[in-house]
């Protein structure tokens, strides 16, 4: 990996292409570099990650109402069409369209990968607008398998360099322009238009972070799945020879200057040289549990707290919780967020999904997490979950803020728990990393992909699909480009609510 500079220049300085970020990502986006069989093999692990988590959200209302929209859109002109999550290969529509609402349904539970760096990201995100690019266009696996790893190598390479979250910004601006990319890639276009994509896909996925603040709306769901819905238009306005704000990233006007660190910020931002492969993918990692990865680990500690110590779960025995954990944690899904949402039963399942207190509470009394069953308004409401909801608080502590920024082995997403309880006793544990993370107690393989595939969508697509499609994910890299146009599922008969309320379409 090489390190690049990147600050903010005046105009009159003039920044030559070949020195702007955005023109750097198209050059590594066009980068022949064959992809390795270690990234391959994990590529076709999220697939089926992201379908898993798909398949088990196509009832819910943001997903139905995303496929609605995408449903009134015919196939352009320019392609076959794209299919669309549960309504099977036959069913198509315009790629754009696939592309969000497909980007939806993936979002919708909170359920697969993610990487943490000086920013949050869901790299899995990149798959579905890639994906519908490569079924309108008539691609085949090899072809896919390109752009899905430009699309994770780019994102994640951002996230490790540039905070937006610091600045309010939500984390789809570094979406758009990866995944742009990656459809690129995907497409074999040259650096200029590449460079042309980004740059537009930037500067229309830049939008603020009160979509996961306070009280949490559906939105959190829609803004992958409109980012992967900008890239696409991105691509194509500027395969038709239209042009982006430039430098984007770097101009007196751009990103860095007024919406970032300022004319006084720097940043270095790690890119792939020319023939090295892109393997970013493989620093990222899924989720065991549906909420947000910064309490994974702490539903894994709370499970092996309610064998070892049971009185933890009782609000009765309990005097109070206190979570040490890192700044991001605690500021995004913590205490210290100051939302008092965090602590509401009536709140949004998307509110609670970024609730730690609520999560922990839940886990120490059920020890397990499950992604309906664990949100429901009863069990939110419960008077004992109530009580020893209202008793966990978050702090920040240092040693672990800096185990989170360390990379390698020290890098933790957890911390420490003091569980103080009426009698005076104390309890206390820490843990590291979730139990399923590449460095965890039970990392994720193979097999657990698919068995995580197995339990979310054969309720709701029933078996002889879940192998169907299966059969052709584990094959991905060698699909013909008719097999690519089969990616997709068919939802089981009666799965799928009816029509919900029109809008303009």
């Amino acid at each position: 990996m090489k390190n690049h500079p990147v600050r903010s220049h005046r105009s009159q300085e003039d920044l030559p292409r070949e020195e702007q970020l955005a023109w750097k990502m198209a050059q590594v986006a066009t980068d022949p570099v064959e992809v390795t069989d270690s990234a391959v093999e994990m590529i076709v692990n999220r697939f089926i990650d992201n379908a898993a988590v798909a398949a088990a959200a196509i009832s819910r209302s943001a997903p139905s109402s995303a496929r609605a929209q995408a449903l009134s859109h015919a196939p352009s002109r320019g392609g076959t069409g794209s299919a669309l999550f549960a309504l099977g290969p036959v069913t198509r529509t315009s790629p754009e369209w696939a592309a969000y609402a497909n980007g939806v349904a993936v979002r919708e539970l909170d359920h697969h990968d993610t990487f943490l760096g000086a920013d949050y990201s869901h790299p899995g995100d990149n798959i579905p607008p890639v994906l519908a690019v490569a079924q309108h266009t008539v691609r085949d696996g090899r072809a896919l398998v390109r752009g899905i790893a430009t699309g994770y190598e780019l994102q994640i390479d951002l996230v490790r360099a540039i905070s937006l979250h610091k600045h309010k910004i939500d984390h789809i601006a570094h979406l758009g322009p990866s995944a742009a990319a990656g459809i690129g890639t995907l497409l074999g276009l040259p650096a200029e238009v590449i460079h042309q994509a980004i740059g537009q896909a930037l500067h229309t996925t830049t939008t603020t972070r009160q979509s996961r603040k306070g009280e949490i709306s559906s939105w959190k769901a829609y803004a992958p799945g409109f980012a992967g819905k900008l890239a696409v238009e991105a691509v194509d306005r500027a395969m038709r020879g239209e042009t982006s704000p430039a430098p984007i990233y770097e101009g007196e006007d751009g990103v860095i200057a007024w919406l970032l660190d300022g004319p006084e910020g720097r940043y270095e931002v790690p890119l792939p040289d020319s023939g090295e492969p892109k393997e970013a993918i493989l620093l990222s990692y899924t989720k065991e549990h549906s909420a947000e990865y910064q309490a994974q680990a702490w539903i894994d500690l709370a499970r092996k707290l309610l064998r070892e110590h049971p009185d933890t779960a009782d609000p009765a025995k309990v005097a109070s919780i206190v979570v040490h954990t890192s700044h991001h944690t605690h500021h995004v899904i913590g205490s210290g967020a100051n939302d008092p949402q965090k602590y509401d039963p009536d709140a949004s399942r998307e509110t609670l999904d970024h609730s730690l207190p609520y999560i922990l509470a839940v886990a120490l009394q059920d020890g397990r997490w499950h992604h309906v069953d664990s949100y429901a308004p009863e069990r939110a409401s419960r008077p004992d979950t109530v009580a020893l909801w209202q008793k966990i608080t978050t702090v920040e502590d240092p040693a672990w803020t800096d185990r989170y920024h360390a990379g390698g082995a020290r890098q933790s997403y957890g911390g420490r728990i003091v569980v103080t309880l009426t009698d005076g006793r104390t309890v206390e544990d820490e843990i590291a990393v979730a139990d399923a993370h590449p460095a965890g107690a039970r990392p994720f393989t193979r097999e657990n992909y698919v068995e995580k595939f197995r339990t979310l969508a054969t309720p709701v697509l029933g078996e002889a699909e879940v192998n169907r499609f299966l059969g052709l994910a584990l094959r991905l890299p060698e699909l013909t480009a008719d097999e690519v146009r089969d990616l997709t599922f068919v939802a089981r008969a009666g799965q799928l609510p009816p029509a919900g309320r029109p809008g303009i379409f």
